[in-house]
């Protein structure tokens, strides 16, 4: 990763030019530095969320103005209907050049105002993380106040905003981790409690919590996937945006049908769940912000690693993106704003 010159982005027909104040790190990029994303093409500008302010407009823009303070979406082309993305989706950042950059061309659409109770690291934390929770737990799993939820592996991004979301709508939410810091940061949050994954008999304790789960919010699956299910009260719903430890090795399907359980697939969000997501921000409290880094590649790299660590529990993968780029890498233009993460609590 190395910062470099490029030219200046210019707004086309419906577009505008935003000026970064600050980008966030996601483990998509993560992923992206690896070689380990589909669609991969190089050079590229990295980065899902920013928020900056505009600098220049295109024809045919309404409703904003120059200087306004704004926050970009990163789901793209989302398509004509509300239960799935169309063929034409796309993330912010592959194909398109992202936001790891002094400024960025993207349609007005793509824009939101900028709360004005949030920093600029706040505001760069919010978009790819806080949509995917907000469509997981209201578009999905249609969450009710009062209601049990267990969300796994509290202190990644989604998770963490799933938790303020989940506590904001008055539900009472249990948390998993491998990390008794990050239960008792969760319990600080307004969750009433929380299992460590890494005690064999995490799941005692979880079933022995009076009442059970009515929804369940995860992202790794794996063999650890029939866990949640044991614990699912009759007709709870399980929503979940992510694998990262593959796919289970086998479904206990009549647990399922029997307990007539949901379960719910779901990756980033609508315009209509970015709209009421970017609403709801209004009487939620700031997004959590890990680290600060400044605008070079070391201090990126430092990110990047720090989410690579967190999410690989132990196991190392293999850095192949000089082989597979063949010295064409992922490039940050020269100047480039600071960028913040927002992937795990420091």
């Amino acid at each position: 990763m190395e910062i470099k010159d490029v030219p200046d982005p210019t707004a086309g027909s419906g577009e505008v030019v935003v000026k970064l104040h600050a980008a966030a790190l996601n483990h998509r990029d993560l992923w992206i530095k690896q070689g380990k994303y589909a669609g991969l093409k190089f050079p590229l500008i990295p980065g899902s969320d920013g928020a900056g302010v505009i600098q220049a407009r295109g024809a045919d823009v309404d409703g904003f103005t120059l200087g306004d303070e704004v926050i970009i979406n990163p789901s793209f082309d989302w398509g004509a209907t509300e239960s799935a993305q169309g063929d034409g989706f796309s993330i912010l950042g592959l194909p398109r050049d992202g936001t790891l950059a002094e400024s960025i061309a993207v349609p007005a659409a793509q824009l939101a105002p900028k709360p004005q109770h949030l920093s600029w690291s706040e505001a760069a934390a919010l978009p790819l993380a806080g949509l995917t929770a907000y469509r997981a737990l209201f578009a999905r799993a249609q969450l009710k106040a009062n209601e049990r939820v267990l969300i796994s592996g509290v202190g990644g991004g989604v998770a963490s905003f799933a938790l303020q979301y989940a506590v904001a709508h008055g539900a009472r939410v249990w948390v998993t981790s491998s990390s008794d810091e990050k239960i008792a940061r969760a319990r600080e949050l307004g969750a009433e409690g929380g299992f460590n994954y890494r005690q064999s008999d995490w799941t005692k304790s979880a079933a022995a919590a009076p009442g059970g789960f009515d929804v369940v919010v995860d992202s790794a699956g794996g063999d650890g996937f029939g866990d949640l299910i044991d614990l699912c009260n009759p007709g709870a719903r399980v929503v979940f945006f992510g694998a990262t430890r593959g796919d289970p090795s086998g479904l206990p399907m009549r647990k399922v049908f029997w307990k007539q359980l949901s379960l719910f697939g779901t990756t980033m969000g609508s315009p209509m769940d970015w709209t009421a997501m970017m609403r709801s921000q209004v009487s939620m409290e700031p997004p959590l912000v890990a680290a600060r880094y400044p605008p070079s590649p070391r201090p990126a790299a430092r990110g990047l690693a720090l989410m690579g660590a967190a999410a690989s529990s132990g196991r190392s993968c293999k850095n192949d993106l000089n082989r597979r780029a063949r010295g064409r890498r992922p490039t940050l233009p020269k100047h480039s704003p600071a960028h913040f993460f927002h992937p795990t609590w420091a």
